[in-house]
């Protein structure tokens, strides 16, 4: 009761939120009522249905939503997200193959109107997203509901302790949580959740892999980007590493002068700003959404389009994954790792710990605490092949050793669909 009090309280301030982003993305005003639960028509029933709130667990959900199409093809699937930019992700990578909404907010009567016409048959939500009106819904219609490939920070897991009974409560509704390590299931245990509602899995993200398809688009790519000049990759950037990405770019050109910096920012709202800085700072650049090839003079191109971090991290010799140099807590170093390229982060790295140690001690990470560390690492990567291919070798190994997370998956979720295969 307490919860939806507060959430009522809080509904003048969504709408301001709304109204704000409708004013910056204008198209967002014809999806607005699927925010309160109206999808008539926008899916089909009696399914699958995923949740996946952003783009990183979006791109960790589309093996295993393909693997489920192959399993089960006569199952719908609905794949809801939070974000606009999760949701061009979702359309670019299933189009027509998938139904996709966005997740209503948790409001009691908006749930109930969304659960009555998606009424799906298995509930997996990506990660950690526990909303409480939500899952309780799904709990009293007797849908199976399991977290996916489910991580719980030690930051995240003292705020949930704060209404340790509340939470416990939530705990007791899920059905499953697969959980990608034991430090993360350890700590949904202390939140309440029971042994016998726990599997350890691993993590969806190592099972990752580079189609035929996106091959082919990287090794054309590369020919016209970059056939005799090394790249560099920053990816999922943020405010205050940005400025010294571009410092670091200006000093490695004095030793390299024709190499290119892609440069991707994290957050769409934060293209132009980025623009702006690049000119500011005297760089001849392209923005990758006008489709250029950039020419020998061009010195940046800033990546402003979704979905394409993939390709353009197989046209570079080295990345630099960002949200590290601030502490944002880094991003997922695997999808750069699966390209065979050596991985450079900051020391900022704990919304992906355990990828990342996993990484360091193998050898298959470099760490950069600054400007000057990161001029001097890339410096002496660009120079020396046989350095990259011994990271880059390091980091595959750890890729490869840590596979198999969808295939246990996938038998975890057998139970629930073994009628519909």
């Amino acid at each position: 009761m307490i919860y939806n009090v507060i959430i009522l309280l809080i509904k003048p301030l969504l709408w301001i939120q709304l109204l704000f982003r409708i004013k910056k993305e204008p198209t967002y005003r014809q999806r607005l009522t699927e925010r309160y639960g109206f999808c008539q028509g926008k899916v089909k029933p009696g399914g699958i249905m995923l949740h996946s709130v952003s783009v990183g667990e979006t791109m960790a959900a589309i093996p295993l939503v393909r693997a489920l199409q192959y399993r089960y093809p006569t199952l719908p699937i609905t794949i809801t997200t939070m974000t606009s930019t999760g949701s061009q992700l979702v359309q670019l990578e299933f189009s027509k193959d998938i139904y996709h909404v966005y997740l209503p907010y948790d409001f009691p009567k908006a749930i109930t109107r969304f659960l009555n016409q998606v009424n799906p048959r298995l509930v997996i939500i990506m990660e950690t997203e526990l909303w409480p009106n939500l899952i309780k819904a799904i709990h009293h219609r007797g849908i199976p509901l399991v977290v996916a490939n489910a991580r719980l920070s030690a930051r995240s897991a003292a705020n949930y302790k704060r209404f340790n009974s509340f939470v416990s409560s939530i705990m007791r509704r899920i059905t499953l949580v697969a959980a990608q390590n034991e430090e993360d299931g350890a700590r949904f245990l202390e939140l309440g959740l029971k042994k016998n509602q726990l599997v350890v899995t691993g993590n969806l993200k190592f099972d990752i892999s580079i189609t035929k398809e996106l091959s082919a688009r990287i090794f054309t790519m590369r020919r016209q980007w970059a056939l005799h000049r090394p790249v560099w990759i920053a990816a999922s950037t943020h405010a205050g590493e940005e400025k010294l990405l571009l410092q670091a770019h200006r000093k490695l050109l004095t030793h390299f002068p024709d190499l290119l910096l892609i440069i991707v920012p994290r957050h769409p709202e934060r293209f132009l700003v980025v623009e702006k800085m690049t000119m500011k700072a005297g760089f001849d650049y392209v923005m990758r959404s006008i489709d250029e090839i950039p020419s020998n003079g061009i010195q940046v191109v800033v990546g402003d389009t979704i979905g394409e971090l993939m390709l353009l991290y197989g046209i570079a010799d080295l990345a630099f994954i960002g949200g590290s140099l601030v502490e944002k807590g880094g991003h997922n170093p695997i999808e750069a790792v699966v390209h065979s390229i050596p991985v450079l982060m900051g020391p900022h790295t704990f919304n992906f710990s355990n990828i990342c140690n996993k990484l360091d001690k193998a050898g298959g990470l470099i760490t950069v605490t600054d400007v000057e560390s990161l001029v001097k690492s890339v410096l002496t990567l660009l120079k020396n092949e046989d350095y990259r291919i011994y990271y880059s070798n390091n980091a595959i190994k750890v890729l490869n050793q840590n596979q198999g997370a969808l295939q246990r998956l996938l038998n975890l979720l057998e139970p629930y669909l073994i009628h519909y295969s």
